[in-house]
């Protein structure tokens, strides 16, 4: 028996060789290796008739049929490479195109400005030992209000404000409207000490303007640990504010109330376009100031809600728009002009 099944080995390496050499087409290469090496295929069909012999014809007989099959394989592979280029230099001879010719000059692309100012941001954040968070653009209402200690009846959750989304399970969604929602995600999952920061792109129902866009990016920052203060939020944000916009720049802070922060602060730049010099200044409105964020300790019931417990652990919070300090730094007087495509400001940067 086991000379029939040399001879039939023999006789598929022969036809499947002689085959392999009138094969004219990737397609016609592919069935004939189907029809040679596949599941189904001749050698493999051959190679069934395994069982039936004896453990010394086994050991005779499986060498051999090795052999051809990896032989096969080889040829199969060699082929395929001849008309691969074969079929290359087809296409290319029925195509009118010259390849001596130097290559169409594309002009390099540059970074929009908005990637440019977050960078600096979260550079100059990261050089200060915050670390890169991110969340879901899609929040539901206890991340993006409640755990903040946004109450149901507060004007944040009206729909004036909110881009609210409906679902079959009864239960709203909101496009986040901060990134805060990272925040409290990060908390809930991670012991303090926390150091994040969480930019992103954010939604508020907002009429464009030359200071408003419903879409616009936003960088908030978390600091956790024992014994975090004030002191300690006026510090990293004036060395953030003077990385900005230089050493000489000026910077206060003003009293204000968040929900999810007490106490809460308005933190402010001189401004760069008139240095309060000009009392018609259309950027400061004349008072010589420009608001760039707002921030605070973050308030205890926050904390509990994440599970920290605010007699061992105290944080601060804050949150900045890219486009507000973008426009500041870069002297870009409108927000329309980043979302507008307009190449003669976007070259610029």
């Amino acid at each position: 028996m086991i000379e029939q099944l040399k001879t039939k080995l023999n006789e598929i390496e022969n036809t499947y060789i002689s085959k392999l050499q009138n094969c004219a087409s990737s397609k016609d290469l592919q069935d004939l290796q189907v029809e040679s090496l596949g599941r189904k295929g001749a050698l493999t069909e051959l190679l069934k008739s395994l069982k039936d012999l004896s453990l010394e014809e086994k050991k005779a007989f499986g060498p051999l049929s090795n052999e051809v099959k990896n032989k096969l394989t080889a040829l199969f592979e060699e082929k395929a490479k001849v008309l691969e280029i074969e079929e290359i230099n087809k296409t290319l001879n029925a195509t009118d195109i010259d390849l001596t010719l130097p290559a169409f000059p594309f002009e390099k692309g540059k970074r929009h400005p908005l990637e440019i100012a977050k960078k600096r941001m979260t550079d100059i954040l990261k050089g200060l030992g915050f670390v890169w968070a991110q969340g879901p653009l899609v929040e539901d209402e206890y991340h993006n209000f409640d755990a903040l200690n946004i109450p149901a009846h507060h004007p944040a959750r009206d729909m004036q404000d909110t881009f609210f989304i409906k679902n079959t399970q009864k239960k709203d969604f909101v496009l986040r409207t901060h990134t805060s929602g990272v925040q409290i995600r990060t908390m809930q999952k991670q012991k303090p000490p926390i150091r994040i920061i969480a930019p992103g792109r954010v939604f508020r129902k907002d009429a464009l303007d030359a200071t408003h866009s419903p879409v616009f990016n936003q960088i908030e920052g978390l600091y956790i640990d024992k014994n975090v203060s004030l002191a300690d939020l006026k510090r990293d944000l004036t060395l953030f504010m003077k990385g900005l916009f230089g050493p000489k720049a000026q910077v206060r802070f003003r009293s204000s109330f968040f929900p999810f922060t007490e106490p809460s602060v308005e933190v402010d730049v001189k401004c760069v376009f008139c240095e309060g010099k000009n009392p018609t200044c259309p950027v400061c409105k004349g008072s010589g100031w420009k608001e760039m964020l707002g921030a605070g300790i973050v308030h205890p019931n926050v904390l509990r809600n994440c599970g920290i417990d605010p007699e061992v652990y105290s944080g601060y919070a804050f949150g900045m728009g890219v486009e507000r300090l973008a426009m500041f730094s870069l002297n870009i007087k409108d927000i329309r002009n980043f979302y507008d495509n307009d190449v003669r400001i976007l070259e610029q940067f």
